[in-house]
C-alpha cells in the first residue's frame, strides 16, 4: 500500500533551532532514510521551501469560464495566484515522504519517526494509484 508521509513544522520552531538540533534532525531523518531504502519502503521524499516561498493558484468564480463578476483584476483563465501558502496555519507543511508498506499500522509507525520539537503533526493519507480515486 503507497502513504503519502506529509510532515507539518512550527515555524518558530524551525527558526529557533541550534546548529546542534538541527544536525540532530539530518541524523534522524537520514538514518530513517537508510531503513526505508533497505527495507525497499521509501519511493520519493523531500523537503519544501518555507511558506513565504509560495504561490497559491485559486480558479475565481462558479461559471464555466472561471468568471466571478469581479472588477476584471482576474487572469482571462480564471485564476489568480497569491502569494503565501493555500492558508494562513500555526504550522505549515515542511516535508513529504511516498511510502510503499504493508498496512496502514506499518504507515504509521514509519510516521511517528519523524515527529520532534519542530515537526509537530504527521498527516498519513493513503495515495491512489491512479486519478479514478479506487
Amino acid at each position: 500500500m503507497k502513504f503519502m508521509v506529509l510532515m507539518y513544522a512550527d515555524p518558530a520552531a524551525t527558526a529557533a533551532m541550534t546548529t546542534e538540533q538541527r544536525a540532530d534532525v539530518f541524523r534522524r531523518h537520514e538514518a530513517l532514510h537508510r531503513d526505508l531504502e533497505g527495507s525497499g519502503e521509501m519511493l520519493n521524499g523531500a523537503g519544501l521551501a518555507y511558506p513565504t516561498d509560495t504561490t497559491t493558484l485559486r480558479r475565481n468564480g462558479g461559471g464555466p469560464d472561471g468568471s466571478d463578476g469581479s472588477d476584471g483584476s482576474q487572469a482571462p483563465d480564471g485564476v489568480t495566484a497569491t502569494a503565501g501558502p493555500f492558508a494562513a496555519a500555526a504550522e505549515h507543511l515542511t516535508a513529504y515522504y511516498v511510502i510503499d508498506c504493508a498496512s496502514p499500522e506499518r504507515a504509521r509507525e514509519i510516521a511517528a519517526r519523524v515527529l520532534d520539537f519542530h515537526v509537530v503533526a504527521v498527516e498519513v493519507r493513503p495515495v491512489h494509484d491512479s486519478f479514478g480515486m479506487g
